[in-house]
């Protein structure tokens, strides 16, 4: 489920620490290919200008939209 701002910046949860490294990568990839199959045709320019990806309460990572 994807819950969008005003700003258009979606929030939602990937999994959890209990996952491991495998699991977490899939379920980003998915979400990332979902939100990029769901994208409206109205849309020309960039639809994903940046990925930031955080645990619940720390710091966020920048990850390349070109590498998911």
């Amino acid at each position: 489920e994807y819950r969008v701002d005003t700003t258009g910046i979606v929030h939602l949860g990937a999994g959890k620490v209990s996952f491991g490294k495998t699991k977490l990568e899939d379920n980003v990839r998915a979400i990332f290919t979902s939100i990029k199959n769901n994208k409206p045709a109205s849309v020309k320019s960039t639809y994903v200008k940046s990925i930031h990806i955080t645990t619940t309460m720390g710091p966020s990572v920048l990850l390349a939209p070109s590498e998911l």
